[in-house]
């Protein structure tokens, strides 16, 4: 969960719409923390303490949430998210910023999913950066996806089906106090701080190294830090002079992965199962947890006993590969959106099929196959202002079997842009033609719902960096480097989740409209060791942790 203020755009930038006015550039200081933690507390520990059981629900905020996804696979997806709601607070808190004096907007930042495997008892997390840039992100159109949540759960749904291509079965959203007393229920927690760091819109203040002792209050400072600026050596103690890490979004989903380790390790050793420990876990989040009407009393007490000798520590925590634009603020359309990041293919859609146990060959929203490309009409439309970059993406997709026509030029939305396939509607079926096209897409894309052109079932609107490949690769992007041979480009993938060996594809357009565009960064790692910086875990006697 990522917790902070709704906004994070530039004095110059109009107020999004249906959010409020800017006077200044604020950031967002959530953390996105214990999902995993938080899932095992509301489905264990809630179902060990079975006599309470039913007073203990009856204190959970229920919520109509649209457009959820049946099941398949005997698998399921929960989605979870931290409110930035200051008003649904129960003691309001200058720390986090008063309701009453303005601090109203509701956003979801970084959001998260929980894959379960009813079958293997298999539990994998996976995070979404907060400043993804996605066509759906409100029903007005695109932004950060951490935007959608201003227009309820089912709207961050929605977009993350449609844009993503991953069902969402449940929804479950907490807040600060939710967090803050997790923690201290445990008595805090001990972390060890390899280097002193500070981070001035968190409060984070740490003067000293070595293992500590924190509160839920302290706690928070730490996942909420993006801002983060280290004691390098020789640095003097003025933290002013202090350098401040890159990737900020990035980096402290990094710190939060190694949060939720070390508050898996104080469960364990505080132990579920526990009654007294239970009951008090389960009393401090049942009043300040949101969770989908359909999720059922008899679905939490299945998830209890499905998943209840699971270690928590050992469950792969999985980000997006993304790339960052790294020109400033971006302009979209008039707006400016400060820092934002965007899908890239085609790790996104392998660490997806990956994520949820699916070839990639299979519709991720159903579990069947996907539609042979001759069975799926595209149009293609140019994005960019580059007249040849329709004809040269329609004559490819139509090398690999596509029904691929050109549909002309529209005007671009900016010097930057996402390539967007468009399906027309929010049906399995709509979508899985959609990703048959994606899965051939090289470069910053992602799919949408909107009306499609031409009569097509799928649209392309080409956007900056694409490329189009023969097959998806089947490795997750830590790197992605091209270089042209004569009118192909090759490109290599490596995995950082399995240690295999690079893999190869070739993309068969002209390469100067696949020329790797110098201001997007390389794809991120789809897991990142920690920094010589980043807290960690305390070892025996106060030494640093593994």
């Amino acid at each position: 969960m990522s917790f902070g203020p709704p906004d994070e755009r530039p004095a110059s930038a109009p107020p999004r719409p249906g959010g409020r006015p800017r006077h200044r550039r604020r950031t967002r200081h959530r953390g996105r923390t214990i999902a995993i933690v938080l899932l095992a507390i509301v489905v264990i520990a809630v179902g060990a303490a079975v006599g309470d059981y039913f007073y203990l629900n009856s204190l959970v905020h229920r919520v109509t949430v649209k457009h959820e996804s049946a099941r398949y696979n005997n698998t399921e997806n929960i989605l979870l998210v931290g409110s930035t709601s200051r008003c649904a607070l129960s003691v309001q808190n200058k720390a986090y910023g008063l309701c009453s004096q303005g601090v109203t907007g509701v956003n979801s930042d970084v959001v998260m999913i929980v894959h379960l495997n009813f079958t293997t008892k298999k539990i994998t997390l996976l995070s979404i950066p907060r400043d993804l840039f996605v066509p759906n992100a409100r029903t007005t159109g695109a932004n950060k996806i951490d935007a959608a949540l201003y227009q309820g759960p089912s709207q961050l749904v929605s977009a993350i089906q449609n844009d993503f291509g991953i069902p969402i079965n449940h929804y479950i959203e907490l807040n600060f106090d939710t967090f803050a007393n997790v923690v201290n229920v445990l008595g805090g927690i001990n972390m060890y701080f390899p280097m002193e760091v500070f981070d001035a819109y968190s409060g984070l203040n740490i003067t000293h190294t070595g293992c500590q002792h924190l509160d839920g209050y302290q706690a928070l400072q730490v996942v909420r830090a993006r801002h983060l600026q280290m004691r390098l050596p020789g640095y003097g103690p003025n933290h002013a002079t202090w350098p401040q890490e890159g990737l900020s979004d990035l980096a402290r989903i990094r710190r939060d992965h190694e949060f939720l380790r070390v508050v898996a390790e104080a469960l364990k050793a505080r132990g579920l199962g526990n009654p007294i420990t239970d009951q008090r876990l389960a009393t401090a989040i049942a009043p300040n947890l949101e969770v989908d009407s359909s999720f059922s009393l008899s679905d939490m007490l299945s998830l209890a006993s499905n998943f209840a000798s699971v270690s928590v520590s050992s469950v792969p925590e999985v980000t997006m590969p993304v790339v960052l634009l790294q020109t400033g603020s971006y302009l979209y359309q008039g707006y400016y959106y400060g820092d934002v990041e965007f899908p890239i293919g085609p790790a996104d859609s392998t660490t997806i099929s990956q994520f949820l146990e699916v070839s990639p060959s299979t519709n991720t929203m159903n579990g069947r196959a996907l539609p042979a490309p001759a069975h799926v009409t595209v149009s293609v439309y140019g994005g960019t202002g580059v007249a040849a970059q329709a004809v040269s993406t329609a004559a490819t997709l139509h090398r690999f079997g596509f029904a691929a026509s050109v549909g002309g030029s529209l005007t671009p939305v900016g010097a930057r842009a996402e390539t967007v396939v468009y399906h027309a509607s929010d049906t399995p079926a709509s979508i899985g033609m959609a990703e048959a096209v994606i899965a051939h897409l090289s470069g910053p894309a992602v799919m949408a719902i909107g009306p499609t052109r031409g009569g097509a079932d799928v649209t392309v609107v080409t956007g900056s960096d694409l490329g189009v490949i023969a097959a998806a690769t089947t490795s997750s992007a830590a790197t992605h480097a091209k270089k042209t041979t004569g009118h192909s480009t090759t490109t290599s993938t490596k995995s950082t989740t399995t240690g295999a060996a690079p893999t190869t594809t070739t993309t068969v357009l002209d390469p100067t409209l696949v020329k790797l565009d110098p201001s997007f960064s390389a794809p991120t790692a789809v897991a990142q060791p920690l920094q010589p910086w980043d807290p960690r875990s305390c070892g025996p006697n106060g030494t640093e942790g593994p």
